[in-house]
């Protein structure tokens, strides 16, 4: 990937940029594995076509900076730090992880993120559940025990102001965000894990255009809605989620018609680096202009 720096920033932030993962034939990692299939292949086969400028990349360097705070304490005779485990399957396909931080006395792995307050207050998990579960998975394989999987949310926009007045916000800038692993739960991840991997073996020769468009989940699709509109007027009466309630709010209120508003693919639009390569975006990109 070639990174860019349009803002003159100095030259360390270039070098962390630079410092990307460099993706290997038949070998994934635990967070790779997480994305859409399209959008894994389409950054893979184009990567060294793709552009990235590093002041896009800040909240890494930031994450790197935690990681490599927490870890300069130092580990016992049962932990270890930043270890990269692997796993190879059958098949030939190996699933590697790096490890933040495991206590091996607990059976305990320990991961930091810097994340939003929102991801706190949604309650939004099931992308971390998955990863620690594929590291419990890997411990799990190499023979090493694991009980719990700890993520320390660390909250880079957090408000002491708002922590003090709003009853749903996040009262310490740093939250603990745990889950159990147990056998079934291993064996649920084992399937998804297998099952990825089996799905991208399958697509591997797919051309672009022809690969599995990203369901509106994994798009972020913020979904369609539908404003009740009235002749002469330019702002919506209403915008509703359902044509159904539409449709209602439209005759109780002497609506003149209903016009649907498509959902917006936020992921698409604002952190997928494969736009430029994705077919479903481009089209996307084609019907605006043509409407316009």
């Amino acid at each position: 990937m070639k990174i860019t720096n349009h803002q003159n920033l100095p030259a360390p932030f270039v070098r962390m940029a630079e410092s990307e993962y460099q993706y290997k034939p038949k070998r994934y990692s635990a967070t790779e594995l997480l994305k859409p299939v399209r959008e894994i292949l389409l950054k893979r086969r184009h990567n060294n076509e793709l552009e990235q400028d590093c002041s896009d990349m800040v909240w890494l360097l930031f994450g790197q900076a935690v990681h490599h705070i927490l870890e300069s304490n130092g580990t016992g005779d049962t932990e270890f730090t930043e270890e990269r485990l692997t796993y190879t399957l059958e098949n030939g396909y190996t699933i590697s992880g790096i490890i933040d931080f495991y206590d091996m006395a607990k059976g305990e792995v320990v991961d930091y993120k810097t994340a939003s307050v929102w991801k706190v207050i949604h309650g939004d998990y099931e992308d971390w559940d998955l990863q620690g579960l594929t590291y419990a998975w890997l411990l799990w394989k190499n023979n090493l025990p694991v009980k719990t999987v700890k993520f320390y949310a660390i909250l880079k926009d957090h408000s002491k102001r708002d922590a003090k007045y709003k009853a749903d916000y996040p009262k310490q800038p740093v939250v603990p965000v745990e889950f159990p692993v147990n056998e079934a739960r291993l064996q649920v991840i084992d399937k998804f894990l297998r099952d990825k991997i089996d799905e991208l073996i399958r697509y591997e020769g797919t051309p672009d255009d022809k690969l599995p468009v990203c369901t509106p989940e994994e798009r972020w699709n913020d979904g369609d809605k539908y404003a009740v509109m009235k002749k002469g007027r330019k702002t919506a009466l209403r915008v509703l989620d359902s044509l159904e309630t539409a449709e209602k709010y439209k005759t109780e209120n002497s609506g003149d018609y209903i016009e649907k508003r498509p959902g917006t693919d936020k992921k698409c639009l604002e952190y997928c680096l494969c736009c430029e390569k994705c077919s479903y975006w481009q089209s996307l990109q084609k019907d605006e202009t043509t409407s316009e």
